[in-house]
């Protein structure tokens, strides 16, 4: 069977691209040295893209392909892909939802624990010889603590279950109210202030870029903590900054970052930050369950059955 030509937008994983080499072409775009070229060349062959979630896919490119059918995005979110032209142009576009979810929620609940027991700043006490000379500081408790996580969707849940089991209690921000025992605040101002920790969870994109910014932080105040396992966008990373070395709040425990992978150098020494290298599903069962769904979708789509995992 012929194998159908795909532009590669990211770099992959061993374990995707040995499938996707099997059954396509594959074009790196990422690694080419002449994108131009590689477009000029190949460009009105291609029918696939394959991309990482982080990753963009610009209509300037887009209109470069005619013969594009879908964008098979290898993560949950897919704000690189503008959807709304897409569908425009008859281009599906699919993503790898929930296998995910469990990683991402455990992610957050770790970097709950790591900032209010600050348990990296007392691993570096102790490799720092530092206990020999006293006990490391009292930190805090998460018993009876409120939780604010703006997007209740399957991350959000997942999340909130983590943290009900450590005794906090739970509320959530988003665009409706839902059916579920957690308290709603149509507020995002209102929950930042109710809250103890603020957990960003909603999708990235122009609609929720800075939807956390000053006079959030400011809202929640000394006593609170950051947390984003969403998009590094959802947050202003310069108010963030701003309000973490002035101590308008008490910490932030980060997964995500405005310009991945670079991290600015101001925030990198606020002590009163733990920072990951968006890391939240990166695990061996995680991923290549994501991979199976990128390479499914193309192949469902390329022999006209139904997707998997549709966003469009």
């Amino acid at each position: 069977m012929e194998k159908t030509p795909v532009l590669v937008l990211a770099p992959l994983p061993d374990f995707l691209m040995e499938p996707l080499r099997a059954a396509h072409v594959c074009h790196d775009y990422f690694r080419a040295e002449d994108k131009n070229a590689l477009l000029t060349d190949v460009g009105v062959e291609i029918r696939g893209i394959v991309m990482a979630g982080g990753s963009v896919s610009p209509v300037g490119l887009l209109e470069r392909l005619p013969r594009l059918e879908i964008i098979s995005v290898f993560g949950v979110g897919y704000d690189g892909v503008p959807v709304d032209w897409c569908q425009g142009h008859g281009i599906r576009v699919t993503n790898t939802p929930d296998v995910l979810t469990e990683d991402v929620a455990d992610t957050a609940s770790a970097l709950v624990l790591m900032t209010s027991r600050r348990l990296i700043a007392a691993n570096r006490f102790l490799h720092a010889g530092a206990w020999t000379r006293g006990p490391f500081p009292l930190a805090h408790a998460l018993r009876g603590k409120r939780a604010g996580i703006v997007g209740l969707g399957r991350i959000g849940k997942a999340i909130a279950h983590r943290l009900e089991a450590h005794g906090m209690s739970v509320a959530y921000h988003g665009r409706a109210r839902q059916e579920v025992a957690w308290e709603y605040f149509e507020s995002l101002i209102e929950m930042a202030e109710a809250a103890d920790f603020l957990i960003a969870a909603c999708p990235g994109g122009a609609a929720t870029k800075h939807l956390i910014n000053a006079a959030v932080l400011a809202a929640l105040g000394t006593k609170g903590t950051l947390i984003n396992i969403a998009r590094g966008s959802v947050v202003d990373e310069a108010a963030l900054i701003a309000a973490l070395q002035s101590g308008v709040i008490r910490g932030a425990g980060l997964d995500v970052f405005e310009n991945e992978p670079q991290v600015p150098e101001a925030l990198m020494r606020c002590e009163n930050a733990v920072l990951l290298p968006h890391l939240s599903s990166g695990t061996h069962e995680t991923r290549h369950e994501m991979a199976r769904l990128v390479v499914e979708n193309l192949a469902a789509h390329f022999s006209g059955e139904p997707l998997l995992t549709p966003v469009c």
